[in-house]
């Protein structure tokens, strides 16, 4: 039967941990990794009404995208839902993972799919973060190039955008004289050797970088592998903070709140005056995004779509975008939708379900 930890490993490289924001708290939150997994309920939040959701469908984790323990937790007493919710997972044996703002930095997360549910297209990353990336240089025997290639792009090296594959290779010749106490895989003892070698290049990210000198190492004929690792401050194209993009069409204003109201449900949009203009680039940022109006008003967006945006910090709209604040859960409504589509094709053993239960905790008065 399938453990929990391995339905972790596998989110893990969904959404990479080492990608969260240093005052989050993403991960195992409640609960044992090495139980059997009986089935996964994915969540916007996690209340006492999930977990006894998870209960009565039978499944024993829940993933969700926010953390139900943000803080410290020094007593479970039950004295407010947070305290209840993990008291009720831990009786009923319900563990709890998170998975948060490792999933809004991905390409491929929260923010692609507000994207995708409003028909943008040409995507970016809005504000892509740096020193996430290293790059790789070794020296590998030419007749052994293709091997080591292939294990570092195994081991995840070798992704620019969206190619995969990627290396740069350049012939030249090594010299080495293995000293006593060695075991040259060519050459003699006491004698300098000349090969004909291929410096290999590749880029790979900071958080595998362990991973793959591992396999570097075990790919590699050479006794004492020769490498330089180098922390790149390039930006990372495929995480980071935000997205961008097209509509297929121009729109007017009114008809682009009118798309908003419809694609998420809403009966009222928060927004700034209006500019009366067409709009075709549209930024989006699921949850709070407020600290990216100056990015988006950069890339010449003519609307951010996010939530959570403060009465202050509408004025930075300063007449040269609209902020449209949809509210922190309608933006995120879709996000359980990302999760279960990639669990169900990882595993089949077990059920992967969607929650019906509405955790939103505001309500509108129409």
């Amino acid at each position: 039967m399938m453990t929990i930890q391995q339905v972790i490993a596998s989110l893990d490289v969904l959404a990479p941990p080492a990608y969260q924001e240093s005052y989050d708290n993403c991960g195992l939150l409640v609960g044992q990794a090495a139980a059997p997994c009986k089935g996964v309920l994915c969540t916007l939040d996690v209340t006492e009404a999930v977990i006894a959701e998870a209960v009565a469908k039978g499944c024993n984790l829940v993933v969700a995208h926010h953390p139900i323990i943000f803080g410290g937790l020094k007593k479970l007493t039950g004295k407010n839902y947070i305290e209840k919710t993990v008291i009720a997972a831990i009786q009923n044996e319900v563990a709890i993972y998170a998975i948060h703002t490792n999933l809004d930095n991905v390409a491929h997360g929260v923010n692609q799919q507000i994207a995708h549910k409003l028909g943008l297209t040409q995507l970016q990353i809005l504000v892509p973060k740096n020193q996430l990336l290293a790059k790789l240089s070794t020296y590998v025997p030419s007749a052994h190039l293709l091997q080591v290639q292939e294990a570092l792009f195994e081991a995840g090296a070798g992704h620019i955008g969206a190619y995969s594959n990627c290396s740069f290779a350049v012939a030249g010749q090594g010299t080495f004289k293995a000293e006593l106490g060695s075991n040259p895989f060519v050459g003699k003892h006491n004698e300098r050797h000349t090969e004909q070698e291929t410096k290999l290049e590749v880029l790979l990210p900071v958080h595998l970088q362990q991973s793959v000198l591992t396999a570097l190492k075990k790919a590699h004929p050479y006794e004492e592998v020769a490498y330089e690792l180098v922390t790149l401050n390039n930006a990372h194209q495929q995480v980071g903070s935000g997205m961008i993009g097209q509509l297929p069409n121009a729109l007017t204003e009114t008809d682009f709140l009118q798309l908003l109201k419809q694609v998420f449900g809403l009966s009222v949009v928060r927004h700034t005056p209006l500019l009366h203009k067409k709009v075709r680039t549209v930024a989006v940022c699921g949850g709070a995004g407020s600290f990216l109006i100056s990015k988006a008003i950069a890339h010449e967006a003519q609307f951010l779509v996010t939530a959570d945006v403060k009465y202050h910090e509408f004025f930075d709209a300063n007449s040269r975008i609209v902020i449209a604040d949809i509210g922190h859960w309608e933006s995120e409504q879709f996000t359980p939708d990302i999760i279960i589509d990639f669990l169900r094709t990882k595993f089949t053993t077990f059920a992967v379900l969607k929650s019906l239960t509405n955790t939103n905790p505001i309500q509108y008065f129409v």
